[in-house]
């Protein structure tokens, strides 16, 4: 399947979850979406928001500043 990389840098709450759920709409079950944010708190509200949709957070990272989620489409 493929895989979309979505940059939210510099966006600040509550833009990345938002824009996560507006781009998770536009995918198809089974691709997988890559959100990469700078923002401290999306990495508790984009969890939440994959809780929500009942889509799967495959992997999250940190790397130096950024938070990385790798979610597949339910």
């Amino acid at each position: 399947m493929s895989e979309t990389t979505l940059d939210l840098l510099g966006l600040k709450c509550p833009l990345p979850a938002l824009k996560t759920r507006k781009a998770l709409k536009a995918r198809a079950t089974g691709e997988t979406l890559v959100v990469i944010c700078n923002d401290p708190m999306a990495g508790i509200d984009i969890p939440n928001l994959i809780r929500e949709t009942g889509d799967t957070l495959a992997d999250q990272a940190r790397e130096e500043d950024r938070l990385i989620f790798r979610i597949i489409k339910a």
